[in-house]
Formats: structure tokens, C-alpha cells, sequence
């Protein structure tokens, strides 16, 4: 929740101009109210636009919500859902948003679907059966043929927007226990061409070491993306 529509365009601007690498696709997700600026700003760029939530249902009496066929009229293309700060404040849980899921990708939207464990999970020892389950839930009803508009990110909820990160080897287990799950719904090789993201505390000077982790193919960049320097130095490092 940073960024008014002047600033947002300002930020657009710095790290479209910025850019050296053309080997990184770069998506921006921002608040509603800057939808629609940076949707006419990356009109004609390689830059796609994200939102970074929507609703189950595209239209009726849900007062304040945003659904995905009004995202993607405004030349949205990708939609976070399921971050764990929607379910940490929001009570959001993975039916709601399997829900979404399914709506946002049959209205024509990427989706960008969150997955993750709390550092209790992770002391216990049952990371991976949640992960597994997790991504079960969230799938549920989705074909084989709409994982070409599925992305998934793995954010550790212990490590979003703590400081904290998860060191490489564990990393690279996590990320090999999401594409099995994959693969154990969707079959080997529609499970290898859905992109796996990380999202936790990851900036410049952590990003090279994890972004070069087997089975990771980008980052679900935080607090970094917040300055256009810091982000740019990831994105072009790529």
C-alpha cells in the first residue's frame, strides 16, 4: 500500500528507462488506484501490469471490491492472489482463494498465486505437507490447459517484510517439493512450464544467489521494488 498515481508514474518511468536486460519479464503490481495510470504508461512496453488482489465474482453487492473483468478491461494482465499479509489481516484462506484463482484466469488474467509456510510450520517439520496441500487447495478445479496463465510464488510468511530469508538449500528443497506437486496434478511437463517465484525479503544484494537456485524463475520483489535503484539493480542483473 505505497504509491499515489503521480508517484506511481514517476517509479514506472525511472525503472522503464532503466532497464538493460531484455531477458527479464517484468511485472508491476500496484494498488487500484494506480491501475489504470501505469496500465496507459506500459501501454506498447514489455512491461506488464499486475493488481495486487481481486475479488471471486466479477460482479454484484460486494461494496469495495474490485473484480477480475475490470482489471482486465483497464489493460490489467496479472493478479497477485492469496499473499499472506491478505491472510495475516484479511482472513483470507486458500478456499477464498481458489475461488478467485479460477475467476481471474477465465477472465483472461495471469495468476499470480501465493504460497507459503509460518515459522511454526517450519519448526514443526511440516513445510512440505503444507506446501503440498496448500497448492492442492489453491488448483483445485484449475485444468492443465489455464496453468498457461499460472504463476506461482513462494513466500515464506516468517520472511516477508522481515529482514529474514531463507537460506539457499532449504530454498531450493521448497521449490522442488512445489514443482512435484505440480507435476503430481498436472503431469511433468505442463508442472515445468509454470514459472516458480520467491518472494521474502529478497533485494540486491541476496537476489543473485537466490534467483540462481534451480526450479526459481524470478522473484516476488517487496520493500526493493519500492526504489527504483535497488529494484533495477536485481532486474538487470538477471
Amino acid at each position: 500500500m505505497n504509491k499515489a498515481p503521480a508517484e506511481a508514474a514517476a517509479l514506472f518511468r525511472e525503472v522503464s528507462s532503466g532497464l538493460r536486460s531484455d531477458n527479464c519479464k517484468v511485472i508491476l503490481c500496484v494498488p487500484f488506484i494506480d491501475l489504470l495510470t501505469v496500465a496507459n504508461l506500459a501501454s506498447g512496453t514489455a512491461i506488464c501490469v499486475g493488481a495486487q488482489n481481486c475479488h471471486f465474482e466479477n460482479e454484484g453487492a460486494y461494496t469495495g471490491e474490485i473484480s477480475p473483468s475490470m482489471l482486465n478491461k483497464i489493460g490489467v494482465n496479472h493478479v497477485i492472489l492469496g499473499h499472506s499479509e491478505r491472510r495475516k489481516h484479511f482472513g483470507e484462506t486458500d478456499e477464498m482463494t481458489n475461488k478467485k484463482v479460477k475467476l481471474a484466469i477465465e477472465s483472461g488474467l495471469t495468476a499470480i498465486v501465493c504460497v507459503g509456510e509460518t515459522l511454526l510450520e517450519r519448526e514443526l517439520g511440516v513445510c512440505d505437507k503444507k506446501i503440498s496441500a496448500q497448492i492442492k487447495k489453491l488448483l483445485n478445479g484449475v485444468s492443465a490447459v489455464q496453468v498457461e496463465n499460472l504463476i506461482i510464488a513462494y513466500e515464506p510468511f516468517w520472511a516477508v517484510g522481515s529482514g529474514k530469508y531463507i537460506d539457499s538449500y532449504d530454498l531450493a528443497h521448497v521449490c522442488k517439493v512445489i514443482r512435484e506437486a505440480l507435476s503430481s496434478i498436472y503431469g511433468d511437463s505442463s508442472a515445468e512450464k509454470i514459472p516458480i517465484l520467491y518472494g521474502g525479503s529478497i533485494n540486491s544484494k541476496n537476489s543473485a544467489e537466490l534467483l540462481s537456485i534451480d526450479d526459481i524463475d524470478g522473484g516476488l520483489i517487496g520493500g526493493a521494488s519500492l526504489d527504483s535503484e535497488e529494484f533495477l539493480k536485481i532486474v538487470n542483473y538477471t
